[in-house]
């Protein structure tokens, strides 16, 4: 179920208006950040004004990591940086490499093929390595799974020190060094870094001077690299992108940003002020399309390189390599769709597992984004490809879908990764078992329902540059300190305008005299529910627009309903068919509130000969109907039996009527008979 329900943060004014005056704050600043829990002053100041950075010896076996690359760079020893093909790998890779071998060390780095070898290291990998004279492997944003791998190295001679990030389990492999913050026995308050936060401590550790001249150094990359791995923006990942963001921003000006930066910058077409937002959309996204696309080389050799051709050359190739995904990542996502609607057995499990042969591997992931947002509840995207499958998942809040996957260790040749996202690779033959072994474990979870968190009410009237001005303070915006998002009530659609070639749409709403245009982007006019004269809730953020030398607020609606619609109820109505469509056991009183009798089925037909179909979804078609909100479920069901006897179809979302009508009993549905 992919409705959410609104909740709007609620604030102490008083307390609010205290932490304004004590903390020097804006006013309307002080309200959001109480709203969003920072209830006493040292909370609100050290969120907004710390830099302090903790020591990275205190990470464990930093030490021991220190004293051997250290060893080795004194020795002349062959070193190799083990990489990932993600964003925050490519960064952890460039970063550390730039370091070391401006320290003199022999380097060089190592960057599995996604398609041909996965992710993390390997055992032909490690073999290969040999061959090439390595002695001691540096791995970044991988290494804490790889047991067997580290302990071939071991056999082979090959010293290992392992920086990570990921989920650490039951055992460490056997390496000189295992410096990851989520080791049980780390005792570390913050430990959310990305793979390169704490590729950045490891250099932290080893050059032992000041930390803020190293961010001057190496700031601008590791604050695109944590930035795109969605890691939390609070606590030290905080202190690390404002800082590196200050650094990008202030090379961008000076002329002196690193050349590959530069370039990618220009291709992706941002504002001349690097934001997290800019750097989350536009530089991150090309960043890991040269790795999703073929490889990942590239991106490091753009952010190594001091050449203005090659950096001009290498970002117009990761460029192009972004579109490539985009079209392959849309064609994906699209067939998946069709088959999870066409396969009920998938679409309504708890967790959705769709499959395909030889599906891109570099997007799955991406796709399995879009189906979760798409239907409210994780969903794993498998390729197949011959004997072995991999696949990429992501869920939803309160639902970890690493320990889903633990619990289905037995059936995984491989797995990894966080609650929100992860990995794995299953015999092609296990799929099935790997499905019906997911779902059991999500039988014994809480349902977790869709919820969209505003941070306050807006009048309209107090929109504002100043009041932008003043969000500004709360930057840089990312995960757990998301971009402020709005509730604009009770609006009415006095205008509905398509722009952009008909991609978007601005709507113009108005409430109490004051009149406000609005931004729907990636919304066509065809597909819009909504119709002048409807009164709406508008969830939006507000940003900045510079055009023709005036600058403007610009609102972005998030998302919208109808203001008379109510959540509660909606939501009950949906759980209960959702309850319904997935098998569980109803009582009588749940049955009849789901069956449609002959009279409701004709009101429903009836509007869709009238419309020739609808595309309108069934909330809002149930409100056209002049129907109340439990009644959402029995008009679901309504339009399920029309599918199944063939009155009407459905493609994309929309009812359609057959060039041929046909007069069918309802009683014949399965559906129908099933709730009798």
């Amino acid at each position: 179920m992919n409705r959410k329900k609104w909740i709007v943060n609620k604030c102490d004014r008083d307390l609010a208006a205290n932490i304004a005056e004590n903390c020097g704050v804006d006013p309307f600043v002080a309200y959001l950040l109480v709203a969003r829990g920072f209830t006493d002053e040292f909370l609100v100041e050290s969120f907004l004004y710390d830099t302090d950075i903790c020591d990275p010896f205190t990470l464990p076996d930093m030490e021991k990591a220190c004293e051997r690359i250290k060893s080795a760079i004194d020795e002349g020893e062959k070193i190799t940086i083990f990489g990932d093909y993600d964003a925050d790998g490519v960064t952890s890779t460039a970063l550390l490499y730039s370091y070391l071998s401006g320290a003199g060390a022999n380097v060089d780095y190592y960057v599995p093929d996604r398609a041909g070898e996965g992710y993390g290291m390997s055992i032909s990998a490690v073999e290969a390595l040999k061959e090439r004279g390595t002695s001691l492997i540096i791995t970044v944003d991988n290494g804490i799974s790889a047991i067997e791998e580290i302990q071939k190295a071991k056999e082979l001679n090959i010293d290992v020190v392992v920086t990570d990030h990921h989920q650490a389990g039951e055992v460490l492999p056997d390496a000189v060094a295992v410096v990851d913050p989520h080791r049980k026995d780390c005792e570390l308050y913050f430990r959310e870094w990305a793979g390169v936060g704490v590729a950045f401590k490891l250099v932290s550790a080893l050059a032992s001077c000041d930390v803020y001249d190293l961010l001057e150094a190496y700031g601008d990359i590791l604050a695109i690299g944590t930035i795109a791995d969605i890691v939390a923006l609070k606590g030290e990942n905080r202190i690390l992108v404002r800082a590196g963001l200050a650094v990008l921003n202030e090379a961008l000006i000076n002329g002196t940003l690193r050349k590959g930066l530069k370039a990618l910058i220009d291709e992706s077409g941002a504002t001349k002020n690097m934001t997290s937002m800019n750097a989350a959309f536009r530089i991150a996204p090309r960043i890991n399309a040269a790795g999703r696309m073929g490889s990942a080389e590239r991106a490091i050799k753009l952010l190594l390189t001091d050449d203005d051709s090659e950096a001009s050359l290498l970002a117009s190739e990761i460029s192009e390599a972004n579109t490539q995904r985009q079209a392959t990542e849309s064609g994906i996502t699209e067939f998946a769709e069709n088959y999870i609607e066409n396969h009920p057995e998938i679409k309504f499990s708890k967790v959705i597992v769709v499959d395909g042969e030889n599906w891109h591997q570099g997007v799955i992931g991406i796709v399995a984004s879009r189906l979760c947002e798409k239907y409210g509840k994780p969903c794993i995207v498998i390729s197949k490809a011959g004997e072995l499958a991999k696949g990429s998942g992501r869920s939803v809040d309160g639902f970890s879908l690493y320990d889903a996957l633990v619990f289905c260790k037995d059936i995984l040749v491989q797995y990894g990764g966080h609650k929100l996202a992860a990995g794995m690779t299953v015999e092609t033959d296990k799929i099935d078992e790997f499905r019906k072994k997911i779902n059991e474990y999500a039988e014994t979870q809480e349902d977790v329902l869709p919820v969209l968190k505003l941070d306050c009410k807006l009048n309209p009237a107090s929109i504002s540059l100043d009041m932008l001005s003043a969000i500004n303070i709360l930057e840089p915006f990312g995960a757990e300190n998301p971009q402020p998002l709005f509730g604009l009530f009770n609006m009415k659609i006095t205008g509905i305008q398509p722009v952009g070639s008909n991609k978007h749409i601005r709507l113009t709403v108005n409430k109490n005299g004051i009149s406000l245009p609005v931004m729907m982007f990636s919304v066509a006019p065809e597909d819009f529910p909504f119709a002048v004269s409807d009164t709406v809730d508008l969830a939006v953020r507000l940003t900045q627009n510079e055009y023709m030398g005036e600058v403007k607020v610009s609102i972005q609606v998030k998302d919208i309903k109808l203001s008379e619609i109510n959540d509660d109820e909606v939501q009950k109505s949906l759980v209960l068919y959702e309850s319904f469509r997935h098998g569980d056991k109803l009582s009588v009183e749940q049955k009849q509130k789901l069956l449609p009798d002959r009279e409701f089925c004709g009101v429903v037909y009836k509007y869709l000969r009238a419309n020739n179909g609808s595309s309108l979804g069934e909330e809002i078609l149930c409100y056209r109907l002049g129907l109340k909100e439990d009644k959402i479920s029995a008009l679901k069901v309504a339009l399920d039996m029309f599918i199944e006897l063939g009155v009407i179809n459905c493609e994309n979302g929309k009812y359609l009527l057959p060039t041929e009508s046909k007069k069918v009993v309802l009683e014949e549905s399965d559906i129908y008979k099933s709730l009798l």
